[in-house]
């Protein structure tokens, strides 16, 4: 049975010499790579052949170091500072002494302008498409924020004018100030941080990230991808002010309310409390001049509703009804009085008539009635042919003053 290979077993293990030497000759066969980043700590020395840098991805914790020629760094097209935005090419190199791996440059070239705003273009394009700029997801702020977290620069003149705007017009408000890098290849992380760390306290109202003017370079960590989707995902109102009037970084777009400055971002998240005070103050002399003019108004209509007849005299109604009601009775009794006059006499015409043509009056002028009596039991009978009285007919003869009874002879003839 043949013996194990090198570094396949405990028994057999390789020496850390010959594993440096077999890492180093895989990364040799790498050859050069053309790489972007931003360049931090710069260590650069008089006398020293070889200059060590740190090369980092803006967009990720994440970093190489990097080695070059003092010559290479004096010859750069721009001058190299920490937070440059540069193309370099090297070739990746091991070092076996101690086993670190590095970036030995060839070759650097800077991020024109030009460049750095297409990237800022294409970027907007994204979130855009995204619908992180979308003006319906912008929360409105609070009339009045207890607490504002702030985040800028330390001692920065944008701090100081929020802290002093925003005291001046609301002595009570108070601040949660995080400070952070805003240039630079920290700026990012920083800001992120801070910006996690206040939207996380609840007494956090309001989040204004501030800072001032400065170059395109300066404001590349305000349009920075990993800053802008933080902003998006925060559940707490954030106000951008960053730079001055011509300056328009993405974050401007993604929070819910920009600012010009600084100092416009007080303005717009706190009151004015004197203003206030005399919005106040005007409101209360107009509201009392309403209920003033309300109540002359009112006094006006009692005015006139009392010096209306039905309120100045109210019994007058009542005393010209009564009158009314006194003519309109004596009117109905003179009626009734002219027409039981009218109909008395009409009855008393009707009465003499009637006594003119009824029977007693026939009989006191010497007219008789004879009715024939035909039994005990039967109702005498009006006789009124000679034909019903025959001879011993007996009769009842009714005069003026009474009746008398007779006896029929039979009919007689008169020549």
């Amino acid at each position: 049975m043949s013996a194990p290979a090198p570094g396949n077993s405990a028994e057999h293990p390789f020496p850390v010499r010959a594993v440096a030497i077999r890492v180093k000759g895989w990364i040799d066969r790498l050859g050069s790579v053309w790489v972007e980043g931003q360049l931090t700590q710069i260590n650069l020395r008089p006398g020293v052949r070889t200059v060590f840098m740190v090369l980092r991805d803006p967009a990720a914790d994440m970093s190489l170091t990097v080695t070059c020629t003092p010559e290479l760094v004096a010859g750069a097209p721009v001058k190299l500072t920490e937070g440059t935005q540069v193309v370099v090419c090297g070739k990746p190199n091991f070092y076996t002494a101690r086993g670190t791996f590095s970036l030995r440059l060839s070759e650097i070239r800077a991020v024109g302008i030009g460049e750095l705003l297409a990237r800022i273009e294409r970027l907007r394009r994204l979130l855009d498409a995204e619908g992180l700029f979308d003006p319906r997801l912008k929360r409105p702020l609070p009339f009045l924020p207890a607490t504002i977290g702030l985040i800028t620069g330390r001692a920065s003149a944008a701090e100081r004018d929020v802290l002093t705007v925003a005291g001046t017009r609301w002595p009570a408000v108070r601040f949660a100030v995080r400070n952070t890098a805003v240039q630079g290849p920290s700026a990012v992380a920083q800001m992120v941080e801070a910006l996690g760390e206040l939207d996380a306290d609840p007494d956090v109202d309001v989040i204004v990230l501030a800072r001032g003017g400065g170059s395109v370079e300066d404001l590349l960590p305000f349009s920075d991808e990993t800053l802008c989707r933080a902003i998006s995902a925060c559940r707490t109102p954030v106000v951008s002010a960053v730079g001055h009037e011509p300056d328009n970084p993405l974050c401007d777009l993604v929070a819910d309310l920009r600012a010009a400055t600084p100092t416009d971002a007080a303005k717009m998240i706190v009151p004015d409390a004197s203003a206030e005070q005399a919005l106040v103050d005007d409101l209360r002399r107009r509201s009392a001049q309403a209920v003033r003019n309300w109540v002359v108004r009112e006094e006006r209509v009692l005015a006139q509703l009392r010096s209306r007849p039905v309120l100045a005299d109210p019994l007058r109604a009542l005393t010209e009804r009564a009158e009314e009601v006194g003519r309109a009775l004596a009117a109905v009794r003179r009626d009734i009085t002219r027409l039981i006059a009218v109909q008395t006499e009409r009855v008393g015409h009707l009465s003499a008539r009637l006594a003119t043509l009824g029977p007693a009056a026939t009989l006191a002028r010497g007219y008789a009635v004879v009715q024939t009596v035909s039994g005990a039991d039967g109702p005498p009978q009006v006789l009124r042919s000679v034909r019903s009285a025959p001879a011993g007919t007996r009769l009842r003869i009714r005069v003026a003053d009474g009746a008398i009874a007779a006896t029929s002879e039979g009919r007689h003839d008169d020549n």
